[in-house]
C-alpha cells in the first residue's frame, strides 16, 4: 500500500510539472534568497499564479502560529512529504505524527518564487526558498534552507489541500552545487 502511495505521490508530481504551462523561473546563486514576489511586477502574474500565492502566505502563517500541526491542517488525506534524506511521509494522519514541532522550538519560513495554475483551476504547484531555524542541544542557533515545491489541489468540499510538499536543503558550502568533479575524484 506504501508503494501505491509513492507511485501515487510521483505521479502527482510529474502531472503538476507538466500542466501545460511552462515553469518559468530563476535560477539563483546559491546562499541568495528571491524577493517575495510582487505581483506588479510579475509580467506573468494571472489570477491562478496570485491565488496560488495567496494560499501560500495563508499556509505560511498559519505555519507560524501552529507549527507542524499547521502541516497536518493543510494536508489532504492522501498527501506526502519528501524531505532531505528522510523517508516520505504519506497521509494526513503520518503528517500529523510526524511534524510535531512547536513554532517557539523550530520556525520555518518560506518565500514562494513562482506558481502555476492547471488550466481547468483544480491544481497547481508553488515553489521556491525555505529557512528552519532552530537551537541544537547546546542552545546554538541552528539555521537550515533550500528549495521547496508545493503541489495543491481543491478538495471535493472546495477547500484547497497540499497534495505534495517536497524540499531539498541548500549545499552545504556555497560553491558545492556547481563544482564538477575533477577527473580522478
Amino acid at each position: 500500500m506504501q508503494g501505491a502511495a509513492k507511485a501515487a505521490g510521483w505521479g502527482l508530481l510529474m502531472v503538476a510539472l507538466i500542466l501545460g504551462t511552462p515553469l518559468f523561473g530563476q535560477v539563483l546563486e546559491p546562499g541568495t534568497q528571491a524577493a517575495a514576489p510582487n505581483p506588479l511586477a510579475d509580467t506573468t502574474m494571472t489570477p491562478g499564479k496570485m491565488f496560488l500565492f495567496g494560499l501560500e502566505a495563508r499556509f505560511a502563517k498559519d505555519v507560524a502560529e501552529l507549527g507542524g500541526a499547521a502541516f497536518a491542517k493543510w494536508s489532504a488525506d492522501d498527501a506526502v512529504l519528501l524531505g532531505n534524506g528522510k523517508a516520505p511521509v504519506v497521509g494526513k494522519v503520518a503528517i500529523a505524527r510526524a511534524a510535531a514541532w512547536s513554532p517557539k522550538d523550530y520556525q520555518l519560513t518560506w518565500t514562494p518564487t513562482d506558481a502555476v495554475m492547471s488550466p481547468v483551476g483544480d491544481m497547481g504547484y508553488t515553489w521556491g526558498h525555505y529557512e528552519g531555524h532552530s537551537k541544537d542541544a547546546s542552545g546554538n542557533p541552528v539555521t537550515t534552507s533550500g528549495r521547496y515545491i508545493t503541489v495543491w489541489r481543491k478538495q471535493a468540499d472546495g477547500t484547497w489541500k497540499l497534495v505534495l510538499d517536497a524540499g531539498a536543503n541548500e549545499p552545504a558550502a556555497a560553491g558545492d552545487c556547481c563544482k564538477l568533479p575533477t577527473p580522478g575524484n
